[in-house]
């Protein structure tokens, strides 16, 4: 992902998160952090033949720990693979950062995400009560060791928790 895909990219977002969309600020401090020697940040977007954001993703990495930001997939692209092909990107970057670990949030009632994490091997470690918000709606917290594998599969969006620790949707 890059600066001139944060506009299309908040379409699709607004579209998917009505209620807690990211602001473009937030897309841009997670960009300022996803280029150079010293990225800590990893964000990817897919397009389809017409040149369409259809999809996009975001990992966040510090000492040895990686976390998924964000994973999205436009509602005409649910059941292709998408959101699969976004989370191994994420998951092939958490090995480049160098984590043996990655942690996501996925909210209680979006058992579609949960599946394609469980999929990848993700394991659920816990709950963070009321993390959603507004909706006040509980995130399962689950875990990946990096030496995991797993399948391929298609989702709807997903979004664990924003930058900077705020909270986002699933």
């Amino acid at each position: 992902m890059r600066w001139w895909d944060i506009e299309p990219v908040l379409a699709l977002e607004r579209e998917l998160f009505p209620e807690d969309a990211w602001s473009p600020g937030m897309f841009w401090s997670e960009l300022a952090h996803a280029r150079g020697p010293r990225a800590t940040r990893h964000y990817v977007v897919a397009q389809d033949l017409d040149r369409r954001i259809v999809g996009y993703a975001g990992l966040a990495a510090a000492g040895g720990l990686a976390d998924v930001q964000t994973i999205a997939a436009a509602r005409d692209q649910w059941g292709t693979g998408l959101g699969a092909r976004l989370l191994t990107d994420l998951l092939q970057h958490a090995t480049a950062f160098e984590c043996d670990e990655v942690l996501l949030e996925v909210r209680v009632d979006n058992t579609r995400a949960q599946k394609l994490y469980e999929r990848f091997g993700f394991e659920p470690i816990g709950f963070r009560r009321g993390y959603y918000q507004p909706g006040n709606i509980d995130a399962l917290v689950m875990r990946l060791s990096v030496q995991g594998g797993g399948d391929t599969a298609g989702s709807g969006p997903h979004r664990s928790h924003g930058p900077q620790g705020t909270e986002n949707h699933g």
